[in-house]
């Protein structure tokens, strides 16, 4: 990698790649922790929809005060200090902003930044995985044709899944399956915020020293953020769910090449190049042995005798015929890996991940049974969980993505366990939802499914 020596170049010269980034939480902290100790890397402003808490975000990853005494950007660019606003449209469209990063988690904010970054011409990482999971490979074809880079965020794992995918394509194996790992027991779909920290351990004096959002905690305990991550991981790669979705199977790194290979051969996959997520946990809810749970990884086929042969040679880890082997990464570190990206979209001009089809997707899935007139209260809420889905099973169906699981109505009772669709909640007439809706219907016409007459007066 050269990204380090493109970076000192840049500040060496005295241009340092300057950036904005939108959402000061947990991740955007993390990168915040590490940007200021990174040469070559500008944060010329940081936008949040409360200033103050972005200012404390700052005060407690280590900033010193007078680093956000800007008064606008230009000001911010020529003293190499930061801007601290409220204004993202404003942001995005100065000329002192080269890289917006979007880490807001809403697909609504997400779907706005990325339109104002074609019409500004920024490039922009997607810590938003989110608002990918609902409309990347229209998001992705809207950038390019804009002429900017649209990129998942290095750090989060469906980067660094894409990463380890290109490894292996790149030395000539095929993908078998790639995924990562998580804590799951099927009980954990119904887990709600009143729940999830019983799950995770957590006693109330925990939660009470600690900056927890239960219903954020819960979206990775009930599968949504699964189902969200492999979504982006599929449509980035070209590999595709099982017509089941995610198995969530029990697996240790030694067991990968066993288990993560077809069903055919012995294994547990339905076929040869899919996405699977592995749990740390039995389904007694034992510990499994050198589980992934914080980590990413990737199986692949030696499929000759000459690369069985080196895979014995050289200690790794196989099936019992040899020709299923794997790699992984047991850890990964969120936002303070995101420079990776930044650098690589700024300075290279490449993602480190992005849509390149409509191939999944994460719809709403209901917790219990729902009455006719209860609000849908999305991720990681009381009502649905995100489930992962073939995308043509999806538009199949007229499933309703997670993503816009929230805030409306339903028109109709729902029984548990039912993928809740369109024809159930009601109109909804926000951008994310018409941009959503207008790539169902590019998709469904690539796919030879036809518009329905619904879909097309909605849109």
């Amino acid at each position: 990698m050269n990204l380090y020596a493109l970076l000192n170049r840049r500040a060496r010269e005295g241009k340092p790649l300057r950036v904005a980034l939108i959402g000061a939480g947990k991740f955007g902290s993390m990168f915040l922790s590490q940007a200021r100790r990174t040469a070559g890397l500008h944060i010329v402003a940081i936008v949040d929809l409360a200033p103050a808490r972005a200012r404390e975000a700052c005060a407690r990853v280590g900033w010193k005060p007078e680093a956000l005494a800007a008064g606008s950007l230009e000001e911010a660019h020529r003293l190499g200090t930061t801007l601290v606003t409220d204004d993202a449209a404003r942001t995005i469209a100065s000329d002192f902003v080269d890289v917006v990063v979007d880490a807001t988690g809403s697909p609504a904010a997400g779907i706005r930044h990325v339109l104002l970054c074609c019409e500004y011409r920024k490039h922009i990482v997607m810590v938003n995985v989110e608002a990918d999971a609902l409309a990347g490979p229209l998001l992705a074809q809207r950038a390019a044709r804009a002429g900017i880079v649209y990129s998942l965020a290095y750090g989060d794992q469906p980067a660094l899944i894409c990463e380890m995918v290109d490894w292996a394509r790149t030395s000539g194996f095929e993908v078998v399956a790639a995924g990562k790992g998580t804590k799951y027991l099927p009980g954990y779909h119904e887990s709600t915020p009143d729940t999830v920290w019983g799950h995770y351990g957590f006693t109330p004096e925990m939660v009470a020293k600690g900056d927890f959002n239960p219903q954020m905690f819960n979206s990775f305990l009930d599968g949504t953020k699964s189902a969200i991550e492999m979504t982006a991981v599929s449509n980035a790669t070209g590999l595709t769910p099982s017509p089941d979705g995610l198995g969530f199977p029990p697996c240790g790194a030694d067991e990968l090449p066993q288990l993560l290979r077809p069903r055919a051969e012995g294994g547990l996959l339905h076929h040869r190049g899919q996405v699977e997520v592995i749990s740390s946990l039995q389904r007694d809810s034992g510990p499994v042995f050198r589980d992934l749970r914080w980590g990413v990884y990737v199986t692949f086929a030696g499929d000759s005798d000459y690369v069985r042969r080196c895979f014995k040679e050289y200690g790794l880890i196989t099936d019992e015929s040899g020709n299923y082997s794997a790699m992984y990464k047991p850890y990964h570190l969120i936002g303070l890996e995101l420079g990776i990206s930044v650098a690589s979209v700024g300075l290279r001009g490449e993602s480190t991940g992005c849509a390149t089809g409509f191939r999944a997707d994460a719809v709403a899935v209901a917790k219990r049974a729902l009455r006719q007139g209860e609000r849908l209260d999305g991720e990681g809420g009381y009502t649905v969980f995100g489930r992962l889905m073939p995308a043509s099973d999806s538009l199949g169906k007229r499933a309703l993505p997670i993503g816009l699981a929230h805030g409306v109505t339903l028109k109709r009772d729902i029984s548990r366990g039912t993928v809740v669709t369109w024809d159930d909640v009601s109109e909804m007439d926000g951008e994310a939802a018409r941009f959503r809706r207008e790539m169902e219907n590019s998709m469904r016409a690539e796919l030879g499914l036809g518009v329905s007459a619904e879909v097309k007066s909605a849109a």
